[in-house]
């Protein structure tokens, strides 16, 4: 497995034709991918996956706009699958709308929760409040777990900038029988805003109005660029959804 130097003078991964499941070759993947850049991370997870294997998960929150603008960049036409939680600011759905068309996404799949599931758990909307894991369960794990279903692999945009549980992320790790990529894994804050600039993309409404993250209204508050994540689930101990700690769980 090594970096190679294509004819035009950039960068691919020589890897091999089968996507790596034991140890010894997922360690051999993050090696060679660790020093990739974004774009050539993506390419060469369409690869390693297969054809119409791979997804990207977006939330079309304030951080979204770069994994998708580099995704488009390789192959437009993979599927994005966006969680409508039912929550959602009016103005995340406008902006999912916007880059859509600016990028040319061609096929972005907004998916619901259960409504059984809803009227089950959550009859009265105020699951956020009373047990918010449950509520991002319902509402974003689950729907997650079937929508992933006949993918053997998705890129999603962490960074280890984040901090938290997101601060030693590697670039490619195992999410069940799945691969799931971090092609954003290396950036720091400068990088991505570089290439939010590079790329000429739109700035979520709602950074304008003081918020750094945003997720669903009940559990999003105003935060500085500096306090980044802090503005989700304030207050509380938690600091994830859920997708990235429990979705290889349901599914496996």
């Amino acid at each position: 497995m090594s970096l190679a130097q294509r004819s035009d003078d950039s960068l691919f991964v020589s890897l091999p034709s089968e996507a790596p499941v034991s140890d010894a070759g997922l360690t051999a993947l993050n090696h060679a991918l660790e020093a990739a850049t974004p774009a050539e991370i993506i390419g060469e997870a369409a690869r390693t996956v297969g054809p119409g294997k791979l997804a990207l998960v977006s939330s079309f929150g304030t951080e979204s706009a770069v994994l998708l603008a580099f995704m488009a960049e390789v192959d437009p036409s993979i599927p994005v699958v966006f969680l409508d939680t039912g929550w959602l600011f009016e103005e995340t759905l406008a902006y999912r709308d916007t880059l859509t068309r600016q990028l040319g996404l061609r096929d972005v799949r907004t998916l619901l929760p259960d409504a059984a599931r809803l009227a089950e758990m959550d009859a009265e909307r105020d699951l956020w409040f009373s047990d918010p894991d449950a509520c991002c369960r319902i509402r974003k794990v689950e729907p997650l777990a079937r929508a992933l279903k006949g993918f053997d692999g998705w890129l999603n945009g962490r960074k280890r900038y984040q901090g938290g549980l997101r601060a030693s992320i590697p670039v490619v790790e195992r999410d069940g029988t799945r691969l799931k990529f971090n092609p954003l894994a290396n950036l720091d804050r400068a990088d991505v805003d570089a290439a939010h600039a590079r790329f000429n993309l739109p700035a979520h409404p709602l950074v304008a109005k003081g918020f750094a993250s945003v997720g669903c209204m009940p559990c999003t508050s105003r935060a500085s660029a500096e306090e980044g994540r802090a503005g989700r689930w304030a207050g509380r101990a938690k600091t994830e959804c859920g997708i990235h700690t429990l979705l290889n769980t349901i599914e496996n």
